[in-house]
């Protein structure tokens, strides 16, 4: 690996404190000092998702294998607002504060919204006029249809409300804050937890809604967290600060070309859960369906998870390199990295060991416990690479640098459904399939580790010439 040397970083006694932190504080210390908090929130937020598929469960099969067609859906929604648009707008804002462009940062709050308001605007309207036709392509059909479009048509009524919170929670993260997002999202679990059954079943002077009512409690949450982190926003305690400032296309671009880049990284995921979705659907029906959808979540858990790690990493990284210290970057890198592939690597493998201490938790239908068991036995040991390519993706956003994790996310689609859907053709078994979705999650991980380890987030060097990050915007000195 490439040993860049630093450029000129920004003098330390115009940043504020938070910025000094991501530029010389102990690189692992750091990481963790952000990420606990963080990770804490985004497993709140899963929760939020497993917290309905436990309850959603008692409804029936036909019940779970509708949540298992619209989950992907609503995964790509988080997960583009959150972790691709989000790190787009976290390392716009990291980038600024790192080389002390103050003014800038403030612009890009309004842009972040701004973008973020039309994304989620523009979801609503293509999801609920397509829903049905994507849902029977999907596999759904009868009870699982209807209650797959109960759920899909109140979660993406409200989608804006996502959108805007999560925007808003990545502007803070960009400073480096992960508390207050922590804090916010995780007292919305809080009154989730008991919101979501009451709105399903109808407890003391709730309706009982049905599947619908999951989701109308989920929309509860989302605006509860927009309008908390909206009010510290504006209200100025934020380190980038809300202004209204004529609009200019070069903020919207700071955070488009990353989080644009990005989301097609999220696409990938999502599509490639979907089809082999349907696969598993048209092969063996319904009951599979969820046991496949049941299993999956634990792999869709590891994204909010490493996301407690990566939004970290966005910030340092896009800090460091906006600054103008490269190799600093990669360090934080490294470590990152290890240590996204050690907690996902022992969630998988734990998985592998007992599947059934996951899948008993929404249901004992047979097939589905078979079904689901025969996956996290094939696709628990890769965990740990994929956790690893996720954490390389984030430092990715923040390096601007996103050619290589969508080349390793489409080499992921191709093994994962390509492979898979020769494997039922050539054996009929699911297992070779779920074999076929391990070397998908390998590639992903070891092609983004490689790449970066190659020297690609760098120019080559000239003769004579230190090697120079070809995302650094050279710091202004202040005098």
């Amino acid at each position: 690996m490439p040993a860049p040397l630093s450029a000129a970083v920004p003098s330390p006694a115009g940043l504020s404190p938070r910025t000094r932190l991501l530029l010389h504080g102990p690189i692992a210390a750091t990481l963790i000092r952000l990420a606990w908090p963080n990770m804490l929130v985004m497993l709140a937020q899963a929760a939020t998702g497993l917290i309905e598929t436990f309850w959603v469960a008692r409804l029936g099969t036909d019940a779970l294998a509708g949540m298992a067609l619209v989950f992907p859906g609503v995964m790509l929604v988080q997960m583009i607002s959150a972790g691709a648009m989000g790190g787009g707008i976290s390392a716009a804002v990291a980038r600024a504060l790192g080389s002390d462009r103050r003014d800038e940062a403030d612009a890009l709050v309004l842009h972040a919204v701004l973008i973020n308001v039309v994304l989620g605007l523009a979801c609503s309207v293509l999801v609920l006029g397509l829903g049905p036709s994507l849902y029977r392509a999907l596999g759904g059909s009868g009870g699982s249809l209807a209650a797959a479009l109960a759920y899909s048509n109140v979660v993406f009524a409200g989608n804006l409300l996502l959108w805007v919170m999560n925007g808003l929670a990545s502007v803070i993260r960009g400073t480096g804050n992960m508390l207050v997002p922590a804090l916010v999202i995780c007292a919305g679990v809080v009154v989730l937890v008991p919101l979501s059954p009451c709105l399903i079943f109808g407890l003391g002077p709730f309706p009982a809604l049905g599947i619908a009512g999951g989701a109308a409690a989920l929309l509860g949450f989302y605006a509860g967290g927009t309008l908390v982190l909206g009010w510290y926003i504006l209200s100025g305690r934020n380190l980038a600060r809300f202004r209204l400032v004529p609009l200019r296309w070069e903020m919207f671009s700071r955070i488009l070309r990353v989080g644009g880049v990005a989301s097609l990284t999220s696409v990938q995921t999502n599509v490639t859960v979907a089809l082999t979705t349907a696969l598993v659907g048209r092969t063996a029906g319904a009951d599979a369906v969820a046991g496949y959808g049941t299993g999956a979540r634990l792999e869709y858990l590891l994204v909010p998870l490493v996301f407690g790690l990566g939004a970290p990493l966005v910030a340092m990284v896009g800090t460091n390199i906006g600054a103008g210290q490269p190799g600093r970057a990669l360090r934080i890198t490294a470590i990152g990295g290890l240590l996204a592939f050690t907690v996902t690597e022992a969630i998988g493998l734990g998985a592998a060991a007992f599947p059934h201490a996951w899948l008993g938790l929404f249901g004992h239908d047979p097939r589905m416990l078979a079904t689901g068991s025969a996956y996290l036995r094939a696709v628990g040991p890769a965990y740990g690479l994929y956790g690893l390519g996720l954490a390389l993706y984030f430092a990715s956003q923040g390096a601007g640098r996103l050619f290589w994790p969508v080349a390793a996310g489409l080499a992921r689609m191709v093994l994962a459904v390509g492979g898979g859907w020769l494997a039922l053709r050539l054996t009929g078994s699911l297992g070779w399939m779920f074999v076929a979705l391990a070397l998908g999650l390998a590639a992903y991980g070891l092609g983004i580790a490689g790449a970066i380890w190659s020297g690609t987030w760098f120019r080559a060097p000239r003769a004579g010439a230190a090697l120079v990050p070809a995302t650094v915007t050279p710091a202004r000195p202040r005098y």
